[in-house]
Formats: C-alpha cells, structure tokens, sequence
C-alpha cells in the first residue's frame, strides 16, 4: 500500500509577517520630513538630538499605524482581494487575523500618543491639535463612516500630513517658530511621497473602481493621473530649485537635482502606458526617488 505525502509550504516566521503588514518599504515617507525639517533647524543652529528621536519614533508609529488600519479596513471593505496587484496584505492572506491587526495598530497609534504627551510639552497646542489630527486622519483613511482614501481625499491626506505638516511640524519643535523656507522645503517632500499614492492608486485603478473605492485615480481616470504623478514629481525639481532663487536656501539646494534623471525616467514609465502589476517596479522606484531626494535636500540645507 502506497502512502501519499502531502507536501505544504513552511509558515513564514511570525517576524516577518509583521514585517509584512509594517510595510517596512513605505517608512521613509515617516523619515524624509523629519530629516529635512530637522536639518533646516540645524542650520539655524536650533537642532535638538532628543526631539530629532522623538519625533522621528512618533513619525514611524503614526506610518505603522496607517499602513495597519489600511491593511484591516481595505480587507473588510472589499478593496484587498485575490485579485490583489501590489504586495501581500496580511489580513487579506490569512497570515494575521484582524484582531492582531487591530491591537497593532491601536498599540502603534497609542505609543505615538504617549510620545506626543513629550512633544505637546514643548511645542504647546498646536502641536497637540497637529497630533490628534495626524492619528485621526491615519485611522479616517481608510476606516470609519467616512474614508478618505475611499473618497478621493487620500492624496489631499498624504500631502498635507507627510509632507507639509510633518516638515514644518518638525522645524517648529526645534525652532519654536515657523520660517518661510522651511514651509517652501516642505512641498517637494509632500510632492514626492504623494507620487507614490498616486502610482500606487494608477496601479489599482481597476481593481479599485470595482470595490468602489473612489481614489483621485478612479474620478479622473488614466491620462489625468499620469499627468498628475508628472507635475509632482517635475515640480519637485522646480521646488528645490526656487529655494536657491527665492534666497531661502544656498545653492547646495540643487544637489537633489542629481536624481532628475531618476525622476524624468520614472515620469516616462508612467506614460509608458503599462498598467496593473507593471507599476509595481515603478511604485518601488518612486519610494526610492523620495527616500534619496529627501536625503539630498536636508544636506543641502547643512553644507
């Protein structure tokens, strides 16, 4: 009598499954705005090592948070399927339960509150409305009777919050004030990180409009979305370099130029007109562009 064996795939360690539903690629859309806030600060001779710590912890935990919500709440709304183009979500692959989920996110979002309570001691009010907005908006993105991102607000979101907010926001701790250069630094970054949304929702656009997930994408369609994902990456450039026009910056604010040809080559692969799983390369390259922009343009304001 012949025995049969059934052969089955190890289950991933559970490290790496968090890793997973962490999202560990999209964190530097939490380092960049404080890197560059902070080194504006320190040209300023304002830096401060401990706030630089805190914030960037907070920063992450608010990022972990979003990404854990997003993964729940795209899972129960139907937008995370089989049908999935980009990476694994966890919920969606069985590989964590929606209540682990759940308590991540509740303990990644609660850290970041008790981190704030340190922040809102140093910067005041508008630091403590600033935070309570920041957890809100990472919860309301994809969760409660309102999503954001479900509603063609996320790319509105994702600027405001990881970009101008978390820059100035940054400075101001450091700084006690707000400085025109440090606003005008803040948009190529919240340029940058809102590319990746909106390569990210070009990508899902189809799988998305079926969901009925009403992304900036799904409204406007391929064309506008491409365009879109042009302007703000080009502008970035255009950005950096009216820092050293405007005077608010050295010359060094051309040193992120050295990724334009990064840039011009991702703009064409949008236009490529390749579309689903294709974009997922793209999706990777626009995360790097804004991890390596961003580095360039907080050196540029320390040289």
């Amino acid at each position: 009598m012949e025995s049969e064996i059934q052969m089955t795939a190890p289950a991933p360690a559970r490290w790496r499954v968090w890793m997973l539903a962490i999202r560990v690629p999209t964190l530097s859309a939490a380092v960049v705005p404080v890197l560059v806030g902070s080194a504006i600060a320190a040209r300023d001779n304002r830096f401060s090592p401990l706030i630089f710590a805190v914030v960037m912890c907070a920063a992450l935990l608010i990022q972990i948070g979003t990404n854990l919500t997003n993964d729940l709440f795209d899972f129960q709304k139907g937008a995370d399927t089989g049908a999935r183009l980009g990476p694994v979500r966890v919920v969606q692959a069985g590989l964590l339960s929606q209540k682990q989920v759940a308590a991540g996110s509740a303990l990644s979002f609660g850290l970041a509150i008790l981190l704030g309570l340190y922040l809102a001691a140093v910067g005041g009010w508008p630091i403590v409305a600033i935070g309570l907005a920041a957890v809100a908006s990472g919860i309301a993105y994809t969760g409660g009777p309102w999503p954001l991102g479900y509603h063609g607000l996320g790319d509105v979101f994702v600027f405001v919050f990881f970009g101008v907010v978390a820059v100035v926001g940054t400075f101001y701790l450091q700084s006690g004030n707000v400085t025109g250069a440090a606003l005008i630094a803040s948009l190529p970054v919240a340029m940058l990180v809102t590319a990746i949304l909106v390569v990210n929702n070009l990508r899902d656009i189809d799988t998305d409009r079926q969901a009925g997930k009403r992304t900036v994408a799904v409204r406007f369609g391929r064309e506008a979305t491409q365009l879109q994902y042009s302007i703000l990456v080009l502008g970035a450039y255009l950005v950096a370099a009216a820092l050293w026009i405007g005077g608010a910056n050295s010359a060094w604010a051309m040193l992120p130029w050295l990724t334009l040809p990064l840039g011009t080559s991702l703009v064409r692969e949008v236009w490529r007109g390749e579309g689903g799983a294709a974009l997922n390369r793209t999706l990777r390259r626009t995360a790097g562009l804004h991890l390596v922009f961003g580095i360039l343009l907080a050196a540029s304001f320390v040289l």
